[in-house]
């Protein structure tokens, strides 16, 4: 199925208020705003101290990059280094297995709930990251389970289509079935309909910005917020940080070209905003937005080129790039520290959206 051309809707979101400049985590450095990345003068920092001992375990004990590894191999390797680095998950007062109708059958949405059901919340969609080729529900539990409690929101998780299996635009059109089944079942699933944003890391961060893009196209429904924790935003992209960041140990350039190559089966479809959403002809009237970029990242500049952008198109934004900090750092909090600090200023951000 063809997507429609990116377009505004011709209808205004409605502004609404985010932390102030004072409510800073301690090592976020927040671009306000941004210089364009490719004219930055700021020295660049070392690998965090916390990070830098990560990537000496991994390269002490030969650990392959995934892009080297089959598919099911990445897979199961992808979902272990989650659950080793983020630690013990949060307790939550329910979690809730559904099964809802998707445009390719059936998808499993996961439902986190931060008190037992009674009043309708603020929703949240949470899309993981995996470029689009890994990952299932599983690969944010942690992440969820944290934002569920700081936000105050009930939390949900889908079970989009992989690829190369399903490649673009599956996933995207799975993301837009969770979506509406949110704002549809809100009275079964105890949400309130009209407080709903979406978020997503990595790859689940270009699906929660090429969603937005897919709901100003077709009027709806209206979301709140987006936070964008380190998305891909352009395909082909040529920055300084991708063209930098070329170590084995780390998320690197290879690793950006292995999933863009899963999930692509045509690359002429890379132009299309679905995909790249910097590509878009207009950004105006998308949701106020949350951008979080890591200095030790490939996608950092393409994160930050798309935070300028909306905010050129009158969109409001917060933009903070971790120094230190290498691309998949959010998801680590039994790791790294700025994990857990970085978390605590997305919950912020949202929690203030969806009030």
């Amino acid at each position: 199925m063809r997507l429609p051309a990116g377009r505004p809707s011709g209808r205004r979101r409605p502004r609404h208020g985010l932390p102030h400049r004072r409510d800073r985590v301690r090592r976020g450095r927040l671009l306000n705003p941004p210089p364009s990345p490719a004219h930055r003068t700021d020295p660049p920092m070392p690998l965090h101290p916390q990070a830098e001992a990560l990537r000496a375990r991994r390269a002490s004990s030969g650990t392959p990059p995934l892009y080297t590894l089959t598919l099911a191999e990445a897979r199961a390797a992808d979902l272990a280094d989650i659950r080793a680095a983020a630690g013990t998950p949060e307790p939550v007062a329910a979690v809730e297995e559904h099964c809802i109708p998707g445009p390719g059958g059936e998808l499993a949405l996961r439902l986190y709930r931060p008190e037992p059901p009674g009043r309708r919340l603020p929703a949240l969609l949470y899309l993981f990251g995996g470029g689009w080729t890994l990952g299932s529900p599983d690969t944010s539990d942690a992440i969820c389970r944290r934002l569920t409690n700081a936000v105050g929101c009930v939390t949900a998780s889908v079970g989009y289509r992989l690829a190369p299996e399903h490649p673009f635009p599956a996933a995207l059109h799975d993301s837009r079935a969770a979506l509406l089944q949110l704002v549809e079942r809100a009275e079964e699933f105890g949400v309130d309909p009209d407080r709903i944003a979406v978020a997503g890391d990595s790859a689940g961060g270009n699906l929660a910005a090429a969603l937005t893009l897919l709901l100003r196209a077709e009027g709806g429904p209206a979301l709140r917020h987006q936070l964008l924790v380190y998305p891909n935003t352009d395909h082909g992209a040529d920055t300084p940080s991708l063209r930098d960041h070329d170590d084995p140990a780390l998320f690197n350039r290879r690793s950006v070209d292995w999933y863009w190559g899963h999930y692509l089966a045509d690359r002429g479809d890379g132009a299309s905003p679905y995909a790249s959403p910097l590509r878009a002809a207009t950004l105006a009237g998308l949701p106020p937005a949350t951008v979080l970029t890591a200095e030790y990242d490939p996608l950092r500049d393409e994160g930050e080129q798309y935070a300028e952008a909306l905010r050129a198109a009158g969109v409001p934004v917060e933009l903070r790039r971790y120094p230190g900090m290498p691309h998949g750092f959010f998801a680590m909090t039994g790791t790294l520290d700025d994990a857990a600090e970085a978390q605590a200023f997305a919950a912020g951000c949202l929690r203030e959206a969806l009030r």
